[in-house]
């Protein structure tokens, strides 16, 4: 079953668990499962859409969706989904 690495932001919803397991064969399947179970992690992950929001990044085995298949790339049974918040910031 993929892994789902949770940023220190998003734990809130995963009772403070930096990993979470949940089933799929694609980025979207996993996020439905973890989704049903994290009910709160839908609202910051994706837009009313389904698509992930623009201000989160996501790698499946070090890979970005964005350039793969995007919330459709396929994710193996013993893949790792890492979901990143992109960082903002500069001088200013």
């Amino acid at each position: 079953m993929p892994t789902v690495r949770i940023p220190t932001v998003l734990r809130k919803h995963t009772a403070g668990e930096a990993k979470v397991a949940a089933p799929g064969s694609t980025v979207r399947e996993v996020f439905d499962a973890l989704i049903a179970t994290h009910p709160g992690l839908g609202e910051d992950l994706l837009e009313d859409d389904g698509a992930v929001r623009g201000f989160i990044n996501v790698y499946v085995d070090d890979e970005d969706i964005r350039y793969v298949s995007g919330i459709d790339t396929p994710v193996e049974d013993d893949g790792e989904i890492a979901i990143m918040p992109a960082v903002a910031g500069g001088a200013g």
